[in-house]
């Protein structure tokens, strides 16, 4: 299998569980990396799942946590922290992040607005740098800054198994019919993506999966084909939908041309189902707009 988006473990020391984003199945991922008893969560489960989840990591024996990493400072990969740090009693959870996030994270009033989503404040985060390594009693994790989505995100680096998580950081590919481009407000820097694509490139040697956010493990040749296409998939989105705002800036006219063009074999965002769809393309656009490549 090469696209891994069922809920378990699928390398000696990952699992995958469903955050079930929206209520949506397959639209967020919370990976657990787990190695000798010791527990750490990649991104969080939004604030009303995170009862709900804690009972799938019990389910899997992954309970309790002791260690979250966030991704990035979005809504959607944060929003549980505070919580869970509540419900889950038996250990002191310890919460990294990209230095640069902790603005975003200890003051979200600017992050709330511009998404329309509450999250609270999380004081306590350990900042992460370039080159850091988080020690899981002897397996190591590397932080890498992958700029550009955000300036905040970061991927880490498993080396023991040729893994790396990334956040949101590359692409959102939510089954291998359904690409999503990462140039959404408030702070897309398109050079910073492109020297992060790069930077992945050079690592793809060393490699042998990629962990998406949204959504799954991608191995073997599907995560190769992420590797190489990418680049060539953000401009070509970027370019379709500009064209498309010029020729009709209506959202539905966008939406109908990017499924019939990217997505018309998507499992996620059906014709039947488009509402999802809708409302990444109307961040894309705002997106662009913020870029200055529309107006």
């Amino acid at each position: 299998m090469t696209f891994i988006n069922l809920e378990g473990k699928f390398n000696e020391n990952t699992y995958l569980l469903d955050a079930e984003l929206f209520k949506m199945k397959y639209n967020l991922a919370i990976y657990i990396i787990e190695h000798d008893d010791t527990r750490l969560m990649i991104d969080t489960p939004s604030e009303l799942m995170v009862r709900r989840f804690i009972k799938k990591l019990k389910n899997f024996n992954l309970y309790p946590i002791h260690k979250i990493i966030l991704t990035h400072s979005h809504f959607d990969h944060v929003q549980g922290v505070e919580k869970l740090k509540k419900l889950i009693q038996e250990t002191d959870i310890e919460v990294y992040a990209s230095k640069e996030a902790l603005k975003n994270l200890k003051n979200p009033e600017k992050m709330n607005e511009d998404y329309g989503y509450r999250v609270p404040p999380i004081e306590d985060i350990k900042p992460l740098n370039e080159g850091d390594f988080i020690d899981l009693d002897g397996l190591k994790l590397q932080i890498l800054n992958f700029f550009g989505h955000t300036q905040d995100s970061i991927a880490i680096l498993d080396k023991s198994n040729k893994n790396i998580f990334v956040g949101d950081a590359i692409i959102d590919k939510f089954d291998p019919f359904t690409p999503i481009p990462e140039f959404v407000p408030p702070d897309f820097v398109e050079s910073e993506y492109l020297k992060t694509i790069h930077r992945l490139k050079s690592l793809k040697k060393e490699l042998n999966s990629i962990c998406l956010a949204h959504f799954g493990a991608w191995t073997g040749n599907d995560f190769i084909k992420i590797v190489d296409e990418v680049e060539q998939f953000h401009f070509d989105a970027k370019n379709s939908i500009i064209k498309w705002y010029n020729e009709n800036p209506s959202l539905e006219y966008i939406v109908k041309k990017y499924h019939e063009k990217f997505t018309p074999k998507s499992t996620i965002h059906t014709k039947e189902n488009i509402h999802g769809l809708e409302l990444l393309l109307e961040w894309l656009i705002e997106g662009l707009k913020r870029m200055g490549e529309i107006k």
